[in-house]
């Protein structure tokens, strides 16, 4: 008989705290990490170099500028002097978040800190502040909140149906939906890879020798999945700094 002792949810998602008293863990590691692979990164890139053409770090750190400016900034707010003020923010936005995202393929880490709802939340709650707070910058207290909750083109009697959607859209759902979109999808990766991990080690370690030839099915499914979620990391990086600009640039400019 297979012994396949999946871990308790808790030891999956949680770890303990490296000091005692002090609520420091691997997800802290990886978010103090992230933070600081970017900013050695542009460090390093801001450095005077003789040869004319970019390598190195400067070359990378622009490969990663120009992706926010066209692939980002340019497709969802415009390709003017305005718009191109947010490729810092964004910039970092997606690189703390693909950053974070990475560590779950990495061993000793193997586990995302956006798996950790606290991370997407917390990124989630600043671009609400963000649109809201540049929303009002722009349009004043008054035009902001009337150009979210009474849209221009709506006949004034579906105010009454449509005020209250937008409300709860525009201000709990949006957030809300950020945070979770990011949690959800680095969350189940996480937990693919753990089950086909384990799988793997427990069909290759069977005490019956007919079942060892059967793991290299999960074992070749734990390689898949983790080529995949290289491919998850980045993207989920991108469509979160995507609709970051998205409700930034309509906050700013409602007729758009």
């Amino acid at each position: 008989m297979l012994a396949l002792e999946f871990p308790k949810m808790y030891e999956i998602l949680v770890w303990k705290n490296l000091f005692d008293g002090v609520g420091f863990n691997k997800i802290a590691i990886i978010a103090c990490l992230a933070t600081v692979l970017s900013s050695v990164l542009f460090i390093l890139a801001t450095r005077k170099d003789t040869t004319e053409a970019p390598r190195g770090a400067r070359n990378l750190a622009e490969v990663v500028v120009d992706f926010i400016e066209n692939s980002v900034i340019a497709q969802t707010m415009g390709s003017d002097k305005e718009s191109m003020k947010w490729t810092p923010f964004l910039l970092t936005l997606f690189l703390f978040i693909y950053l974070c995202n990475v560590p779950g393929i990495i061993p000793f880490f193997q586990m995302p800190a956006t798996a950790r709802m606290a991370v997407p939340m917390f990124l989630a709650l600043l671009i609400w502040v963000v649109f809201n707070a540049t929303g009002i910058k722009h349009q004043g207290v008054g035009g902001y909140f009337k150009s979210v909750l009474f849209p221009p083109g709506v006949p004034k009697a579906l105010y009454i149906l449509v005020t209250p959607i937008e409300l709860i859209s525009v201000f709990l759902v949006r957030p809300f939906s950020l945070a979770v979109r990011l949690f959800a999808n680095m969350l189940a990766g996480h937990i693919l890879l753990v089950t086909f991990a384990l799988l793997s080690e427990a069909l290759f370690q069977a005490k019956d020798k007919v079942l060892i030839p059967v793991g290299i099915l999960p074992f070749f499914m734990l390689v898949f999945l983790t080529s995949f979620e290289v491919l998850v990391a980045f993207l989920q990086a991108y469509i979160f700094a995507m609709l970051a600009a998205v409700y930034i640039s309509g906050a700013a400019h409602p007729e758009h």
